[in-house]
């Protein structure tokens, strides 16, 4: 029982780990996809909440039951073996503008936020990836093991500084987006999509290791309940204090300057903790998929996706996420329908 309860805890560890990346532990594309609308993005964060609970579960338990090597595996048996073609395609594209996205953002964390140089956060991302991935899926494992608990520490910290003691939740009225607007209701499945085409990186090998099915299930429902509470919390935190933050690249870290210097550095210790799980999860998930096509040696690959990666991250954090965000979970959007309404075979 009690290794189950630790199975089940390091799932919901890693799901909610490889979600919770430089847009979202930064605040930036919680901003982005929710905050702007205000009361209305409180009701789209519930909605991304239900999907995160839902449909991050089936994948696994599904990857489990095809006993799927990669996300190439999951795509062919939602999409066919066509069209699984074109969909591992723009996945292996999602994952690696996603990882180039979370190297800029902890390049972004040392300039912004420490005053060191941009290209200092980068290589050393960039090592400190090679080395863990030379231990594989436990190598992603322990990390998240470590760093959610914290994340979900610092998320108390600040709910009970939004709150003020008081037990009152805070109004959301930054912006007072009309119903008509029906954008506020487009964002959240947008999201929970953008998420969803990055995560099969690491979910889909992990529910296929998993022996125990019901440790997925709950794995994936509290993994899913993390993530709704980091997000309700973020995104009161930031309505309390825009427009001010609106234009800082690692905004949440701005909300916990409040709380003092002390606590401020070992936040961000914590958000690089989360952008660094991230990006070991993508460059994992692109390595499986190009090896299930050809065989090459794992580190040499890993080397390469970085490097390919590095590249990239050099047009900037804000620009990447504000472009590729966006246009990456509509197109995970496709994923999500064929995942929600695709039926599970048997166990």
């Amino acid at each position: 029982m009690v290794k189950k309860s630790v199975s089940i805890l390091q799932i919901a560890a890693t799901y909610a780990g490889t979600v919770v990346g430089a847009g979202f532990a930064s605040g930036q594309s919680i901003m982005q996809f929710f905050t702007v609308y205000g009361t209305w993005g409180t009701v789209g964060i519930l909605i991304s909440t239900f999907l995160f609970m839902w449909i991050g579960t089936k994948m696994m338990v599904l990857a489990h039951r095809i006993q799927a090597f990669s996300y190439q595996e999951l795509n062919t048996y939602l999409f066919g073996s066509v069209f699984g073609k074109v969909a591992n395609a723009a996945t292996f594209a999602i994952l690696f503008g996603m990882t180039s996205v979370m190297l800029s953002g902890a390049g972004s964390i040392f300039e912004e936020q420490l005053g060191l140089p941009y290209q200092w956060g980068i290589v050393i991302s960039i090592v400190l990836c090679y080395l863990v991935m030379t231990r594989d899926m436990q190598g992603i494992l322990a990390v998240n093991s470590v760093v959610v608990p914290l994340m979900l520490c610092f998320m108390l910290l600040i709910a009970l500084q939004v709150l003020g003691g008081n037990g009152a939740a805070p109004s959301i009225g930054w912006r007072n987006t009309p119903w008509s607007d029906l954008m506020w209701l487009i964002r959240p499945f947008a999201y929970a999509a953008l998420n969803f085409a990055f995560v099969q990186a690491v979910m889909v090998p992990l529910g296929s290791e998993v022996q125990d099915e019901s440790a997925l299930k709950w794995g994936g429902f509290w993994g899913g309940v993390a993530l709704g509470f980091m997000l309700l919390i973020s995104h009161w935190a930031m309505n309390s204090k825009m427009p001010e933050i609106a234009a800082f690249d690692i905004p949440m870290a701005e909300i916990i300057r409040d709380l003092g210097g002390a606590v401020h550095i070992l936040f961000l210790l914590v958000i690089y903790g989360e952008i660094f799980t991230t990006i070991i999860g993508n460059v994992f998930g692109i390595a499986r998929q190009i090896q299930s096509l050809f065989v090459l040696p794992t580190k040499g690959l890993v080397l390469a996706i970085l490097l390919g990666s590095f590249l990239i991250s050099q047009i900037g954090y804000t620009p990447l996420l504000s472009y590729l965000y966006p246009l990456f979970g509509y197109l995970g959007m496709i994923l999500l329908l064929f995942l929600a309404f695709k039926r599970m075979p048997g166990p």
